[in-house]
Order: structure tokens, then C-alpha cells, then sequence
């Protein structure tokens, strides 16, 4: 075991993909992405974590409580996962599933390969639009775009460089890896980078205007929020980027995006 763990950084290095998860669209997000772990790995583990999650909500009795809530996001949804082929041509046939989940919460979230919870408190306590539930849900279905669970996935096997790392990069495992419990971590309890959130921002709101949504919604939507003291927010609403910075690239994005919108819109 010790001369295989001389040979884990070449391993990881050799392992480790460069990858263009994305094509730019109009917002022209373009960064490419070094990937450890392979997309079927991680989609399989997210499944399996949001089986998880709808089978504790199912258990409290707080999933799908809200049938008109339940109706309007899949109606949002609907509209706006025909629009991920601007940024990948095989996003559209992803299996996505589209849940609510009665919480105090203001929160809604896409696990990699299309899983999407929005919770009730999102809609009632910001009293969203339309407009602006597309708004998040466009930026949580960036992230799933991005594949930046994959991306973070990757850094923490990298950084952890523990016997897990060691048996994938030594095919130990026969690339049956479970990554579920770092997939409920990563959607739950770490934050997004600075680049992640940016990307997001702007591959969302290209999302919602392609939809014939309003993309300025999204910075109606940050105005609300960062008037709700004390709320545990969305991803979409981290500590960073820093709230001028954020509102002042949702706001020139949104303007760059406005005649998507207005094509969208007179195609309805």
C-alpha cells in the first residue's frame, strides 16, 4: 500500500480530464474544467441522493404539499429545459424531475443531471413572480449544466488524497464509487465558489430569457432577498460575489440577454 500511495499524485494527475462542459452561449462562459470523476458516477450517486431527500420529505409529509406551487415550477421547468441545448445539446434528454418541498426555507436547488427541489418558501415569503422563480431555478439548472458537483467533487477527492482516491485511481473500486453523502454535502452545506456562482448567474439568466421569462427578474429577485434579515438563502444568494459586484453583472448581463427575451416573447 505504501508504494501505491507513491504513485497517487501522478494517478490523480493522469486521471484528471480538461473538459468543455458547455458550449458559451450569448453570455459566453467559457472555462474549461479538470474532472476527476466521470459524470455517470456522479449522476448515479446525485439520484441516488435525491431519492434520499424525497423519501425524508415523503416521510414528514412535506413533499408535494402544494399543488398549484407543484404545477406552476414544473410549468417553469417545462419551459426552461428545452433552452439547455443552447449550452449542451444533451441537457434536454437528461432525466429531470422537478419536486417541492413544504419548508420555511427560502431555498431551491439541482443536483447534477436535472434532480430540482424549490421550497414553498421561496415562493411565500419573496411572493416570486413567475419571472423570478425562473430566475433561480435557471441559475440552480446552470450549476447542473456546468457540472460544477462534478467539478467540486473532483477538488475534494483531490485535496482528501485518502484510500478512496487511492482505489479509483488504482481502478480498486471498479468505478463503482457511491458519492452520495459528498453529494448531499456539496448541495446542502458547502458554498459554491465565486466562479461557480458567476457562471451560474449568467448561464441562468440566459435560460430564462431564452424561456420568454424576464431576465431581470434576477435582480428583482436579489433586491427581495437581501431585504429578508436573518433567512438562510439559496446558493444563488452566497456571500459572494459581493452584492454590488453581483447586481451590477446580473444587470449587464440582463441587458445582453433582452433580445432573446423579446424573440422568446413574440414566439408566445
Amino acid at each position: 500500500m505504501r508504494r501505491a500511495l507513491a504513485f497517487v499524485p501522478f494517478l490523480l494527475v493522469a486521471g484528471c480530464q480538461s473538459v468543455q462542459t458547455t458550449q458559451p452561449g450569448v453570455v459566453g462562459v467559457s472555462r474549461s474544467q479538470n474532472m476527476l470523476v466521470s459524470s455517470a458516477t456522479v449522476n448515479r450517486s446525485a439520484d441516488n441522493a435525491y431519492r434520499k431527500v424525497l423519501s425524508q420529505a415523503q416521510a414528514k409529509g412535506q413533499l408535494n404539499r402544494d399543488a398549484a406551487l407543484l404545477a406552476r415550477v414544473r410549468g417553469i421547468a417545462a419551459r426552461l429545459i428545452p433552452q439547455t441545448a443552447a449550452f449542451r445539446p444533451d441537457a434536454p434528454g437528461w432525466q429531470w424531475e422537478v419536486n417541492v418541498i413544504a419548508s420555511k426555507e427560502v431555498n431551491a436547488w439541482c443536483m447534477p443531471g436535472g434532480k430540482i427541489a424549490v421550497y414553498t418558501g421561496l415562493a411565500e415569503k419573496l411572493q416570486a413572480t413567475d419571472d423570478e422563480l425562473a430566475a433561480v431555478m435557471g441559475h440552480e439548472i446552470a450549476h447542473a449544466l456546468r457540472e460544477h458537483g462534478r467539478e467540486r467533487a473532483s477538488q475534494a477527492m483531490v485535496q482528501g488524497l485518502g484510500i478512496a482516491v487511492v482505489g479509483t485511481a488504482l481502478g480498486m473500486s471498479g468505478g463503482a464509487q457511491d458519492l452520495t453523502q459528498l453529494v448531499i454535502d456539496l448541495t446542502f452545506n458547502l458554498p459554491n465558489s465565486r466562479t461557480d456562482e458567476t457562471e451560474a448567474d449568467r448561464i441562468g439568466v440566459e435560460l430564462a430569457a431564452r424561456a420568454g421569462y424576464d431576465p431581470r427578474a434576477s435582480v428583482s429577485l436579489w433586491q427581495k432577498m437581501s431585504k429578508i434579515g436573518g433567512s438562510k438563502g439559496p446558493q444563488f444568494l452566497s456571500t459572494h460575489p459581493s452584492h454590488a459586484n453581483r447586481i451590477s453583472d446580473l444587470q449587464s448581463t440582463s441587458e445582453r440577454v433582452m433580445p432573446l427575451y423579446e424573440a422568446a416573447r413574440a414566439k408566445r
